[in-house]
């Protein structure tokens, strides 16, 4: 049996979606892993690298470089743990709430543009199909590389 390459599939519209957003980003002077970043710390609260890495999907030497620039540019601040002095935690800035309140109402329009375009059904179920998606994926085994 032929499978259509999944993979590329999912990348492709990765692509078409962040293609509306990335104007919104360059104005603001933010780079897509940085904007994953943000939005990941205004849902979940101050987290550790470890824990951005996993939930943004960003490599960790090079979320490493990411939050140093972003801690250089006042977007987020990096504190030692008390109880671990190894440990960090990852928290946002003023200055990064502000920008984020700012983009707030450009994001918004952006995804009013897409639902206005594919239609508040389709979005609905691609949501749904995504999540059981990610959720089913995640209890696959993985295949060993003989």
């Amino acid at each position: 049996m032929r499978h259509r390459n999944l993979p590329l599939l999912l990348l492709q519209a990765r692509e078409s979606v962040i293609a509306h957003f990335r104007p919104v980003l360059h104005a603001h002077g933010l780079t897509e892993q940085q904007w994953r970043i943000l939005r990941v710390l205004l849902e979940s609260g101050p987290l550790e690298p470890r824990q951005i890495g996993q939930l943004c999907r960003i490599s960790s030497p090079s979320l490493a470089g990411v939050l140093a620039r972003m801690d250089e540019v006042g977007l987020v601040r990096r504190e030692r743990l008390a109880e671990d002095q190894r440990r960090v935690k990852v928290s946002l800035t003023a200055r990064s709430r502000a920008l984020a309140a700012t983009m707030a109402p450009k994001v918004e329009a952006v995804y009013q543009a897409i639902e206005a375009h594919i239609g508040r059904d389709f979005i609905e179920r691609f949501y749904g199909t995504l999540g059981e998606l990610i959720g089913l994926l995640g209890d696959l085994p993985a295949v060993e590389d003989d």
